[in-house]
């Protein structure tokens, strides 16, 4: 088989073009817009079915992530960070030997303290020899696939060096931009921050008939943030540096997520890219382990834009029509389809920027530096015959609760209790309250509608037993309430949902030494959906005080499963819990399930 591995941007610097005549820097500043955006080559794989399975090697490489710094060492898909974007049509199976080549130490310095900063350098905190010694133990998820449990990238079926990964993906799913990434229990947070993430599309025939920009005029932008390490004299090494700060160190260690000073888009440090004055197509992902980006476009005179985002599409597919916006928030994890019209811009140079907060929830890092990248439009006039369609998607349906076919309800409970790592509850309602309350475990929700429901946690932790079985095809409602004041984007993966609704919560009636409520959390107001979270997604926000319920239909494949909050270091310390997809027929006559098919409507 031959595969096609191109550069959709010929005359764009590859991600790991190393200029070794390029000056060190003798500071920790670095020259914004220096660089040039890198294109990731792309793979498109051809209509075979009898291909073999493509193959990509996850290697050790040297990659220059600013040109005023010297190479940085980095894991990366072929070689390349970010790693190759994959381009296959819907419908079209594929499998990938995910092959683990990589050799030499971690490539990455971890510190933490209870005085370390933001700031490059390690503060003085001696460098984690836990994290040194740690091999390159890794396994891809591909996020949002619908797939089977043994092709998802279970999170404790890694490999080691000298042996692959094979995944089959069926990709009988919409178009949309999914992402791969790696998923090793307990460090994904360290093996995704070495550069281990990658684009992957897919197309479909409804996406065609919009006739969207294409070819050199539909780039992905893969935004994440870094740290350094500085020498004896306080110079850039380009190194990276993992720092944590600790909040607590008894009775558990707690430290924040990573938040770094320094924005990359594709691999590169506040770069720029040159583009015709026309439409352009933007498939953009928050890889970050925690930072959340609330991008806005602004002008020479640092004026936003008005309404120069345009939104056609969310995790998981086109969005029926286009949502005209001001700013675009997205959590790590979350993907967004974006449509910018350069033509009014000629001879002008633009700037993205990251605007989120404050005022900030307690959780999230300050923006240290809101610059993301430049744009530089060309003086010269350009014909586009593209013109902005009024629907993108006939196909889509949007869901409500009433319109749902019979479904399964679940409740989960994101908590904060005092002196532990936030939590992922897994809950069942129950139809007696229980006396003495509060009690530990026991969250009581007054709704809406002035109807109390009463709920037990039957799981907290990813090695207790699984509680939730899910029927093969069978449709379910997911309500994340949150009693925390901490955000939490929350990922599920194998099915693509629709966010039903967003109400906001008094939620001090959980007692966080207690574990449980004193009185009901009750019911404020109804909060806002954005337009991206009215499409098809895989992950979304939940804010604190928040009670947010998705919907999706659990198809394309069976087996074992995770869901957990996507800010990384979330996800390591615990706040990740498994599922299992079953056909119904097994379910019946499983002796062992702990609750049989129950569907409510």
């Amino acid at each position: 088989m031959t595969t096609e591995r191109t550069s959709k941007h010929p005359a764009a610097v590859s991600p790991n073009t190393v200029d070794i005549d390029a000056p060190a820097l003798a500071s920790t500043e670095l020259t914004k817009f220096l660089d040039p955006l890198p294109i990731p080559p792309v793979i498109r794989v051809p209509a075979d079915r009898h291909r073999p399975p493509l193959e990509i090697k996850v290697q050790a490489v040297r990659v220059q992530l600013h040109s005023e710094l010297p190479q940085t060492r980095v894991w990366a898909y072929d070689g390349h960070f970010p790693g190759p974007t994959i381009e296959v049509r819907s419908g079209q199976k594929l499998r990938v030997a995910w092959h683990n080549a990589i050799s030499g130490a971690f490539p990455m310095t971890a510190v933490e303290g209870l005085n370390v900063t933001p700031d490059p350098g390690r503060d003085g905190a001696e460098p984690r020899a836990d994290v040194a010694a740690l091999p390159p133990w890794l396994v891809v998820h591909l996020h949002g696939a619908r797939t089977g449990g043994g092709n998802d990238g279970w999170t404790e079926n890694a490999v080691l060096p000298g042996e692959a990964q094979l995944a089959e993906y069926l990709n009988e799913q919409q178009a949309t931009a999914l992402w791969y990434h790696d998923h090793a229990m307990a460090i994904t947070s360290l093996n995704v921050m070495t550069g281990l993430a990658g684009m992957y599309l897919i197309r479909d025939a409804e996406e065609d008939a919009l006739h969207l920009p294409s070819g050199k005029h539909e780039l992905t932008l893969n935004v994440c943030d870094r740290n350094l390490d500085t020498d004896a004299e306080g110079e850039l090494t380009g190194e990276l540096l993992y720092k944590s700060r600790v909040v607590q160190t008894e009775p558990m260690l707690i430290k924040l997520p990573f938040s770094g000073p320094f924005t990359l888009v594709n691999g590169v440090i506040w770069p720029h890219l040159k583009v015709d004055a026309r439409w352009y197509r933007f498939r953009m992902l928050n890889s970050s382990n925690f930072r959340p980006y609330t991008f806005e476009l602004r002008d020479e005179n640092g004026e936003a834009v008005s309404g120069a985002l345009q939104q056609i599409g969310s995790d998981s597919g086109l969005l029926p029509a286009p949502a005209s916006l001001d700013r675009l928030t997205l959590w790590p994890g979350e993907r967004a389809d974006v449509l910018i019209d350069f033509s009014a811009f000629r001879g002008t140079t633009l700037e993205l920027v990251n605007t989120f907060g404050p005022p900030l929830p307690p959780n999230l890092p300050s923006t240290p530096n809101p610059d993301v990248m430049q744009f530089r439009v060309r003086s010269k006039p350009v014909h586009d015959r593209f013109t902005l369609p009024s629907t993108l998607s006939p196909s889509f349906v949007r869901l409500t609760h009433d319109t749902l076919p019979d479904h399964e309800h679940r409740w989960l409970v994101l908590t904060a209790m005092n002196r532990r790592h936030p939590e992922l509850w897994e809950m069942v309602e129950l139809e007696e309250v229980p006396p003495n309350l509060p009690m530990d475990g026991i969250v009581q929700v007054q709704q809406q509608n002035g109807s109390v429901t009463t709920l037990q946690r039957v799981t907290r932790d990813f090695k207790d037993p699984t509680a939730f079985y899910v029927e093969l095809d069978g449709w379910e409602q997911w309500k994340f309430l949150n009693v925390s004041r901490i955000s939490h984007p929350m990922h599920i993966h194998l099915v693509g949902f629709q966010a039903i609704s967003r109400n906001l919560f008094d939620v001090d009636s959980f007692d966080n030494e207690v574990g449980g409520t004193t009185a009901p959390v009750t019911y404020r107001e109804p909060g806002t959906l954005a337009p991206g979270e009215q499409g098809w997604k895989d992950t979304i926000v939940v804010n604190g005080g928040e009670l947010v319920s998705v919907a999706g239909q659990f198809s394309g494949g069976t087996g074992r499963y995770v869901h957990h909050c996507h800010i990384l270091e979330h996800e390591d310390e615990g706040m990740m819990r498994t599922f299992v997809v079953m056909p119904e027929e097994v379910m019946v006559i499983d002796p062992h399930m702990p609750h049989g098919p129950h569907h409510v409507h």
